[in-house]
């Protein structure tokens, strides 16, 4: 018994230390054997590294396995490419699968997009939802379609395409990428949201339309409080290349949650944009300081589509508590002053960064989210008025079909925008080490995004997933994407059964909430919404 643990003992040793001592045996006989002397320029430096590791303190698996514990590290820095490459099918990748990212590569690139042999998805299991084509497919449905956003109240509506490019801010992404999103966004004749960090010289470069997100932290119309400033909001809405103003109250990926840019990352042009110091921590509160309640921010909003000169305002977010929702319904009517669009962002939207808890466990996912601002819309009478923009996940005309026929009036994407500049899903984000460029502030790594070349492939993978959109109303029979409904869209409860979309779900009727909200499923959250508070009443 003694030998064998003598035994254990031994091998373990020889496979913690090992290294270290085949190592110092080489580094002898090279030094000491001159025909080999130039062995010792490879092993010096590695035993100086592993001797490194048995003396430092902060590591206890580099202490325990001098250097050969870093191939840990190196094996976590690979896995991602490793995996994707190597072990995922065609089907198994999170958040976007190998089909998915070939579909937008092809797209983005002009080669062919075809699939041979049939879909690889399981069409007797849950994960095959479909649209009802017709025998008789409408071969004259119009090649184009826009969609005005702007109620009554607005001066100057704006035709917006039916996929534009979802917020995303510079500081986020490269300035290259900002530059190729822009100009790809004006050859295709499609907007470029800023996303919340406002508006940069990158974004103007290219030419193309503008949506100007505002978040909590006011950026590019703040005071040095961080308060809304209202002169400089005026300035930069009145530039002609902004078209519509969004108002993020919560985001997909990380809804109810702040952020911070640290100092160190705030450059002069980050500075520039944001209307900050440079060097100084860039904090997004939580929650708006410049609206509390229902019909504070309707208020505000209207406040805001004037100081644009009349241009369409809107809402971002993503759905949490549905009596919210219904508040801002009713004070859109208790005030009579109605927003021109709401932007619902499902939880499956992404960021370059946000806390496990929020993206995995806090949100409601597009499809509901979407379900449920069509029916407070809808349900109020407002929906007339009132645009629907969907984002979140959406790369396929497929999803965009799926999304008009839920209660959207256009779509936003933001992945599938940067899959399209080269994005690898290297899962980086965060590190400021992207591979392709897309989302990083190092020079070195921004130069490999060349930009012209990367705003046709934008301007390209947009105009091929809406000829496949076309493509789905065509084989529908029908005259433009509005006309999908929930009774042509089928989901499968098990291997035996499906029915459609309005079997699973709730459509309200028009006026309903106003007529008779207790009839409705929806009538606990109605009548707990109150025009005066975001906090549930009754």
């Amino acid at each position: 018994m003694r030998n064998r643990a003598h035994w254990r003992s031994s091998a373990d040793l020889t496979t913690r230390f090992g290294a270290v001592a085949v190592l110092l045996i080489l580094s002898i006989i090279a030094i000491a054997w001159p025909p080999v002397r130039w062995l010792a320029i490879v092993t010096i430096p590695l035993l100086a590294l592993a001797l490194w590791d048995f003396f430092q303190d902060s590591h206890t698996l580099r202490r325990n396995y001098p250097l050969i514990a870093r191939f840990r590290w190196l094996g976590e820095d690979l896995r991602p490419y490793i995996h994707s490459y190597f072990v995922e099918s065609d089907l198994d990748g999170r958040p976007f699968n190998h089909d998915q990212r070939a579909l937008i590569y092809a797209r983005a690139k002009g080669e062919l997009d075809s699939h041979p042999f049939g879909t690889e998805l399981d069409v007797y299991s849950e994960e095959y939802e479909w649209l009802g084509h017709s025998i008789a497919p409408n071969a004259k449905a119009p090649k184009d379609w826009r969609c005005t956003v702007g109620s009554d109240q607005c001066a100057k509506p704006y035709d917006a395409a039916l996929l534009n490019i979802s917020a995303m801010s510079f500081g986020s992404l490269s300035a290259n990428a900002i530059m190729a999103l822009n100009e790809g966004a004006a050859k295709g004749g499609f907007y470029h949201d800023t996303g919340e960090g406002g508006i940069s010289r990158y974004h103007r470069e290219g030419g193309g339309d503008l949506v100007w997100e505002l978040g909590s932290g006011y950026f590019g119309c703040r005071e040095k409080d961080g308060s809304f400033s209202a002169e400089r909001f005026a300035d930069n809405a009145g530039i002609d290349q902004v078209k519509m103003i969004e108002v993020k109250l919560s985001q997909g990926a990380k809804p109810g949650h702040g952020g911070m840019l640290p100092g160190t990352k705030v450059t002069r042009e980050i500075a520039a944009a944001r209307g900050v110091e440079r060097g100084e921590d860039c904090i997004s509160p939580p929650a708006h300081s410049a609206f509390s309640t229902p019909i504070e921010m309707v208020e505000w909003c209207a406040r805001l589509r004037d100081l644009s000169g009349g241009k369409p305002i809107g809402i971002k977010l993503c759905v949490g508590q549905p009596h919210e929702l219904m508040a801002i319904a009713k004070a859109m009517l208790q005030t009579g002053i109605t927003l021109d669009f709401i932007t619902v962002d499902g939880a499956e939207g992404g960021t370059g960064a946000a806390p496990v808890e929020l993206s995995n466990r806090v949100g409601m996912p597009l499809r509901e989210g979407t379900i449920m601002v069509r029916n407070m819309l809808v349900g109020a009478g407002l929906k007339p008025q009132v645009k629907i923009a969907a984002a979140g996940k959406v790369h396929s005309g497929a999803g965009l079909a799926m999304n008009f026929g839920l209660g959207a009036d256009w779509c936003n994407a933001a992945r599938a925008f940067m899959f399209a500049l080269g994005c690898v899903q290297s899962m980086k984000c965060h590190t400021d080490e992207c591979p392709t460029g897309v989302a990083t502030q190092d020079i070195t790594r921004q130069r490999g995004l060349v930009v012209t070349d990367k705003a046709e492939r934008v301007a390209r993978f947009q105009r091929q997933t809406l000829h496949g959109l076309r493509e789905i109303v065509v084989a529908m029979g029908l005259e433009n994407p509005w006309e999908i409904t929930p009774q042509l869209i089928r989901e499968r409860v098990n291997t035996v059964r499906s029915d459609s979309m309005d079997r699973f779900y709730t459509f309200l009727q028009p006026g309903i909430l106003l007529e008779d909200p207790d009839s409705t499923t929806y009538a606990r959250h109605w009548n707990a919404a109150s025009a005066e508070t975001f906090r549930m009443v009754g």
